[in-house]
């Protein structure tokens, strides 16, 4: 049972993270990844602290957000996201009541969830996968397309495309725990539909 006290943590945290992040379409990929990592748990793998796990999806993000990113383009090409947020996510979590005895948990996590990434835990491994699942699907390209005109890399439609294109090509094989790959097979074929549609509509006249 979730204790009082966790529960006031925990909506701390979500309400600091709506105000962080902006553009305000980034919110709710915290909430989406944090149940895509719990459902990977259960799914079969050993035991997670949903406490760090609660703690590292909500705050992971921290430096894609606006205030947050550098607003220079060149800057931006340049700029490391995870990093800065492993620098910065610890004063966060303990501000908004977070356990202080889990912070170095939470980073860790937060540092290998990138699809580069090699989790050193088992909270780190299921945040890894679910971040993988967001890049499949139907809200992939609701995320990808959001892009456009607010990324220097996303200026016209077929940049979005392109980008959804690799993630189809390389994001499945990247997915390492069983759960993760079953949970991935819908999105593979959701996206897989959407690009074909996408290709056969469009005539390739898409910048």
């Amino acid at each position: 049972m979730t204790s009082t006290k966790i529960a006031n943590w925990r909506d701390a945290l979500v309400e600091r993270i709506r105000v962080e992040a902006l553009p305000p379409e980034k919110f709710s990929h915290q909430a989406r990844l944090y149940a895509l990592a719990r459902a990977i748990a259960d799914g079969g793998t050993d035991a997670v602290d949903d406490d760090v796990l609660f703690g590292a999806a909500w705050v992971h993000d921290l430096g894609v957000f606006l205030g947050h990113r550098p607003s220079d383009p060149e800057q931006l090409k340049r700029w490391d996201s995870t990093t800065y947020t492993v620098a910065h996510a610890g004063p966060i979590l303990l501000e908004c009541g977070f356990p202080a005895d889990k912070v170095a948990a939470a980073i860790e996590c937060i540092r290998t969830h990138e699809g580069h990434g090699s989790p050193t835990t088992p909270e780190g491994a299921v945040l890894r996968d679910a971040d993988l699942l967001e890049q499949l699907g139907a809200v992939a390209v609701m995320r990808t397309v959001a892009k456009i005109a607010q990324d220097t890399r996303f200026v016209v439609f077929a940049d979005a495309a392109d980008s959804l294109r690799k993630a189809l090509e390389k994001v499945p094989g990247l997915i390492r725990l069983a759960a993760g790959r079953e949970m991935a097979e819908p999105r593979i074929a959701s996206l897989r539909a959407f690009l074909d549609a996408l290709d056969a509509e469009s005539g390739g006249m898409l910048r």
